[in-house]
């Protein structure tokens, strides 16, 4: 972890300096406010940065956490809690027993945070690669709350869910991925290896003059272009996706991929699905922490991980604060369908939202398993029809100047 070095007023008015370990010099600076003293100045120290190999994604603080060890985190953290364990005495516990050296680190740095008088949830604040704003804030809600044990259940849960509906779309893609795959490589195969052959073979046969048909042509260009140019095609594909990449990393083009998506056939409904579902799911969870309805929307919608949805949900978080029921904006809302904003209206009206929406979750994320267990049926005859497209293609600018040649034979 970096190491910074600061020149900070204790309470006697006095400067004091040192050096210390954080992630970032905001957080640095939060850490020095905790001690109780002021900072002037904080200057990383030069080699305290992550290493290049951290950089590029072997090793460092960025290395990726599984759901599956935070949810074992999480619950284990709420069995001890909910036992009269104190809380640094399970963080300590937990962070021995925790396989994921990782996640073992940054358990001991919130460990020792919260040993130095700082909040849980402000302790985790200061992991943003690792906790997200809803943990925070419904970490914050149960300390408030006194019921931090029961939050933890519930975010584990949250969690487990996450995860088996993330697992069954990654499993759903496999093998259309591995047709799509395979389909590449046969292309490239008979383009590299096949077609310039067969073009050899009717120049000789037809003369190096005669007129070849236009498919033909394309496909011999192509194919020689590939092999004459194989690193400009590398390149090209290379910064393409390297732009693509930072495009869709910026706010619009976030919302433009996220559009997109909505209009795709069978993948917007699959997106809207688990969209409902998590919204559903996480803003029931954060009404009964007690969390304040404006704050359940705001933080609910970053949780969304759609962009579209995102704002749809900010506007309904600017009618509530202007009075408004949240099922009066959802009725009008172009993604959410009329069922949520109805069961959300039933729920205002009995007090029971938080339940209701746990329904709204439960029918939502079967929808999305039924949808998701299909999505391989779907998809494998259009990779199938896309594999026959390219190897018809290949196939059609070799019959076409064979047939002229038997014609004028």
């Amino acid at each position: 972890m970096p190491r910074f070095e600061y020149t900070a007023i204790d309470k006697d008015n006095k400067k004091v300096s040192g050096v210390l370990e954080s992630s970032s010099t905001a957080v640095a600076s939060q850490t020095l406010t905790h001690r109780s003293l002021k900072p002037i100045s904080i200057k990383l120290l030069k080699g305290s940065g992550d290493s290049i190999l951290a950089k590029i994604g072997f090793g460092g603080k960025n290395k990726k956490i599984k759901i599956r060890d935070m949810v074992v985190f999480t619950r284990q953290l709420a069995t001890m809690i909910n036992a009269g364990v104190p809380l640094v005495r399970s963080l300590a516990t937990l962070q021995n027993q925790t396989e994921n050296k990782f996640l073992k680190k940054h358990i001991g740095e919130i460990t020792k945070e919260v040993e130095g008088g700082t909040s849980f949830a402000d302790a985790l604040e200061k992991h943003p690669t690792v906790f997200s704003p809803i943990y925070i804030n419904m970490v914050r809600a149960g300390e408030a709350g006194g019921i931090l044990d029961d939050i933890l259940k519930k975010l584990a849960a949250q969690q487990e869910k996450d995860s088996k509906i993330r697992g069954k779309f990654k499993s759903a893609l496999t093998y259309p991925a591995i047709l799509l795959s395979i389909t590449l490589i046969v292309f490239l195969v008979l383009m590299v290896f096949v077609m310039p052959k067969i073009g050899n073979i009717i120049k000789d046969l037809a003369g190096p003059d005669a007129k070849m048909p236009q498919l033909t042509q394309v496909m011999l260009g192509i194919s020689s272009f590939i092999i004459t140019k194989w690193y400009v095609v590398i390149i090209i594909f290379v910064v393409i996706g390297y732009l693509l990449k930072k495009y869709i990393k910026t706010p619009a083009g976030r919302l433009k991929k996220d559009q997109i998506l909505l209009r795709m056939p069978v993948i917007k409904t699959i997106v809207k699905k688990v969209a409902i579902a998590r919204f559903a799911r996480i803003f029931a969870s954060l009404l009964s922490a007690g969390v304040a309805v404006v704050d359940c929307i705001n933080i609910t919608s970053k949780a969304i991980g759609n962009a579209v949805i995102e704002n749809e949900l900010t506007e309904a978080a600017k009618a509530v604060t202007n009075g408004q029921q949240l099922s009066e904006p959802l009725a009008e809302s172009k993604v959410f369908p009329p069922i949520v904003a109805q069961m959300m209206a039933v729920g205002e009206e009995t007090g029971k939202t938080d339940e209701i929406l746990l329904k709204v979750a439960d029918f939502y994320e079967e929808e999305v398993d039924v949808m998701v267990d299909s999505l391989s049926s779907i998809l494998e005859p259009i990779m199938i029809v896309v594999m026959g497209t390219m190897v018809g293609l290949i196939a059609a600018s070799v019959i076409g100047p064979i047939s002229n040649l038997s014609n004028q034979i």
